[in-house]
């Protein structure tokens, strides 16, 4: 596949075949880089902050809309949206691309992270190298960490009406967004939301609901869909490749947990962005870059 062709690739599902959508950016024979966007819903797009540099340090870097978001199929059928799918769809996206042991980095951000790790525990005999980006390897913990450091410091009656909101399904009710927005400023891109760069605003708009919901929940303050009680904290030890985690010091996700998993994996390392939130790879994007090209240059030198 040519730099910047698209390719749309079929993925066998137990409701049948889909397409799902990739593009290619750079060209390397030893480092290719997949990236899984968060949501889950989202799509490839608030990722477009990287596809200059990544390939400009030598680095293959494949965009990728999951099933049901973005660019690939939507099919309606809420049984796709499972973990055990997702990952043998991202198995079938790894054997289409030609990616291998040789040259195959697996990037996963926020919902995304937990593919990676799921995707690492199943198949890491395929992987070169895994990324683990501003996610938390347990929800439960996660939860916690909403409940205990973000929500108190949070305005109060705001936050009694964004309960009551939830309480009564009303999460698509504008005044929903309103209450969250002082949150999601502070804690998943750190500025005015208005500002947001045109790729984040257009990937977060395209969020497909239908899957973003059922498993996160409504909002990012905390996990309360069918991902609630997602927990790989004990599993973390079988992952054998180099592995990257990266945590920022205001995101939605406890850093000191992060740098904790980068120590419970076997050959882990962790990248701390300290003026950096959910998306660190826009508001502390210089040591983002810098701690990716990095990590990728030192496992393709076998110095990890």
């Amino acid at each position: 596949m040519a730099d910047g062709v698209e390719q749309c690739i079929p993925v066998a599902t137990p409701a049948g075949t889909y397409q799902v959508w990739t593009k290619r950016f750079g060209d390397s024979p030893t480092t290719k880089l997949l990236m899984l966007h968060g949501g889950p819903g989202a799509t490839h797009e608030y990722f477009a902050c990287l596809e200059q540099p990544l390939p400009a340090a030598g680095i293959e870097y494949h965009a990728y809309d999951q099933l049901g978001s973005g660019r690939s199929d939507r099919p309606s059928d809420p049984g796709l949206w499972e973990i055990d799918r997702f990952v043998d769809e991202v198995e079938q996206v790894r054997e289409a691309l030609g990616l291998g042991a040789d040259d195959f980095f697996l990037l996963g951000h926020s919902w995304g992270g937990i593919l990676a790790i799921e995707y690492a525990l199943a198949h890491q005999d395929r992987l070169k190298g895994l990324l683990i980006s501003n996610m938390m390897a347990s929800c439960p913990a996660y939860n916690g960490y909403a409940r205990e450091v973000l929500m108190p410091a949070m305005d109060q009656d705001a936050l009694a009406e964004i309960k009551r909101l939830e309480a009564d399904d009303r999460w698509d009710d504008p005044r929903y967004g309103e209450l969250l927005q002082p949150h999601y400023e502070q804690h998943v891109l750190r500025m005015p939301s208005a500002q947001w760069p045109e790729p984040v605003q257009r990937s977060f708009a395209d969020i497909n609901k239908d899957i973003y919901v059922p498993m996160q929940g409504p909002s990012e303050l905390g996990m309360r869909g069918n991902l609630e009680n997602w927990d790989r904290t004990a599993d973390l030890g079988r992952i054998t490749v180099p592995t990257l985690v990266v945590g920022a010091a205001h995101d939605t996700m406890d850093p000191a947990h992060m740098e904790w998993m980068a120590g419970a994996v076997q050959r882990g390392r962790y990248l701390h962005c300290p003026d950096g939130s959910h998306l660190a790879m826009w508001d502390d994007q210089d040591r983002y870059v810098g701690g990716l090209v990095g990590f990728v240059r030192d496992v393709d030198a076998g110095h990890f």
